[in-house]
């Protein structure tokens, strides 16, 4: 498990997040397109991981 990734996926659902609400208050479409973009990635990333370490268990 990548702790580091897990963070920095974490940190970036939470800056996309904040970047939709921003968005949405001031009425700016591309505002809120990035901040669901962002929340995208980093569910990505925390599937990857949570993908290996599905991987590792089975191995070990």
């Amino acid at each position: 498990m990548s702790t580091e990734k897990r963070i920095e996926a974490t940190a970036k659902n939470i800056e996309g997040k904040l970047q939709e609400v921003i968005g949405e208050l001031s009425g700016n479409p591309s505002d809120k397109a990035e901040g669901k973009a962002k929340q995208a990635e980093a569910q990505v990333i925390h599937t990857t991981e949570n993908i290996k370490d599905e991987l590792k268990k089975a191995i070990d």
